[in-house]
């Protein structure tokens, strides 16, 4: 597994977690609560620079990134969705919309990869639509 793959996980495993607790984004909670994260999970030292870009760019973003998926989520209201399928959503639209050096296709790809790990069967083919919609928003 490569290294931003593990960052990726860190960063879906910390924004979980957030929503779980109802923790809100905001980057002094943030930090805070990175750090009991990294201290309960032992999280790697190489991995975390990526997860904590992806999760402080999330956090500084998140309105802008949770209309992009509502706009292209037809039926489905962000906060409706699973707390897993939205994170993995939150992070490619993040690399998407604001990570210049990671491919479009990588983030997508990614995030099924993740999806197929962390969420259910049918999630993947969700997740591919709304992304597919969102990338070519942004292409456009």
């Amino acid at each position: 597994m490569g290294l931003r793959r593990k960052s990726r996980e860190m960063a879906l495993q910390f924004l979980f977690s957030l929503d779980f607790q109802e923790y809100s984004c905001s980057p002094d909670l943030v930090e805070t609560n990175l750090e009991m994260f990294c201290q309960t999970f032992e999280v790697g030292d190489r991995s975390l620079p990526y997860g904590r870009q992806l999760i402080e760019g999330i956090c500084l973003h998140l309105d802008e990134i949770d209309a992009l998926l509502a706009k292209h989520s037809h039926n489905w209201r962000v906060e409706r969705m699973s707390s897993v399928d939205r994170n993995i959503l939150r992070i490619a639209v993040f690399e998407l919309q604001y990570a210049e050096d990671t491919p479009a296709q990588v983030a997508m790809n990614e995030a099924l990869e993740i999806a197929k790990r962390y969420s259910i069967e049918e999630s993947v083919s969700f997740i591919n639509g709304i992304l597919d919609a969102v990338q070519s928003a942004l292409a456009k």
